[in-house]
């Protein structure tokens, strides 16, 4: 199947799901609420069933502050679409037992949405360290390692941003900074002004890519980054400080828990070795490499409740840190957010590894 034919197969399952998800909330708050079902009211639902998906074709081609403002409110409704469907399940569990007048549910949709909104919001803009320590046998120095993953720089996670991660990497020195992919968001236009903070980084930075990369264009990814200093690994291995870090690239839709690639490169299980890999797949591959530690990202922690609860449907690991048999493997919720910009039941995180003599 090409990509093309497979992403349109992607894209009508998801705005048939993201259609029916606007006519269910609109319906049943037009019943709670007993307001008319005019024409005004599937024009409104309508529109806002098509903001994000058309503003997120707009910030492609246009640039400037409306379109920026306009793609935010729409990212923003996604969430509050998500998070009312939520709140609607819940009430008609329970309704089943528990007669309730339904104004005052609509009401209180309206209100607790309203909330999860706005604590969202505040919560995706902090900045949360998580630091870790891991028992390493045959390391010669202690280590020190900051994992970024998923910053998706763009349209609502831009160069301002991205200074304040710089400016807080840089006050844990570490000794390497590893960017496990998701750089770019791939909404948003970017520049060379969009990744310069990371010139001010004072420890080496080595990059894989994660499949947002794909969505901007790996090799136009890859040539800014480049351009700032940053090490880009593509199935390949460098030494460093000791360490062999091995980056993979992010693999195809095809690629369950698995990471073939990682089988035809050489790894020295005798020294200890890092591998970014995006998505926190192929974690026995890892073992059977003699891997020490795989950093990965990808899932954002669901990024909203209860996503984090969806995510492990599809996932084995889907946060923090697992152990078997002597290699380690860290999934990361992610440095920021993509599309609404909110985080509840997760945070953004800057994790910081330290490398021990065991």
């Amino acid at each position: 199947m090409n990509k093309i034919l497979s992403f349109t197969i992607f894209f009508s399952i998801f705005f048939s799901i993201y259609l029916a998800m606007h006519f269910y909330v609109f319906w049943r708050m037009s019943s709670l609420l007993s307001f008319g079902r005019g024409w005004q009211f599937y024009t409104v639902m309508l529109v806002l069933a098509l903001s994000f998906p058309v503003t997120s074709i707009i910030e492609r081609f246009v640039d400037g502050q409306v379109c920026r403002l306009i793609y935010t409110l729409a990212a923003t409704w996604l969430g509050a679409l998500f998070l009312m469907f939520c709140l609607l399940i819940v009430y008609e569990i329970v309704a089943l037992f528990v007669k309730i007048n339904p104004a005052i549910a609509g009401i209180a949709v309206i209100s607790l949405t309203l909330i999860l909104v706005v604590y969202g919001i505040l919560n995706a803009t902090s900045l949360r360290v998580n630091e870790i320590d891991i028992p390493v046998p045959g390391l010669g120095n202690e280590t020190t390692i900051v994992q970024l993953s998923d910053i998706h720089i763009g349209t609502i996670h831009n160069s301002d941003y991205l200074a304040r991660v710089v400016e807080k990497t840089n006050s844990l020195n570490p000794d390497i900074v590893l960017i496990t992919g998701d750089f770019v968001d791939g909404t948003g236009r970017i520049d060379n002004h969009s990744v310069a903070p990371l010139k001010d980084l004072k420890a080496r930075v080595f990059f894989t890519t994660g499949n947002h990369e794909t969505y901007e264009g790996i090799g136009f990814v890859t040539g800014l980054l480049d351009r700032v200093g940053v090490k880009i690994l593509r199935n390949e291995t460098v030494d460093y400080k000791g360490l062999q870090i091995i980056g993979i690239d992010n693999p195809g839709d095809s690629v369950k828990d698995e990471n073939p690639a990682l089988r035809s490169i050489k790894v020295d299980k005798e020294r200890p070795s890092i591998l970014m890999f995006h998505p926190p797949l192929g974690f026995d591959d890892a073992v059977n490499a003699g891997v020490t530690l795989q950093l990965s990202g990808h899932i954002h922690r669901g990024q909203i409740m209860p996503f984090n609860l969806l995510t492990h449907l599809f996932y084995r690991h889907v946060y923090g840190l697992y152990e078997k048999e002597g290699t380690y493997l860290y999934v990361s919720p992610g440095t920021g957010t993509w599309g609404p910009p909110m985080r509840i039941g997760s945070r953004n995180e800057i994790t910081l590894i330290r490398l021990l003599k065991e």
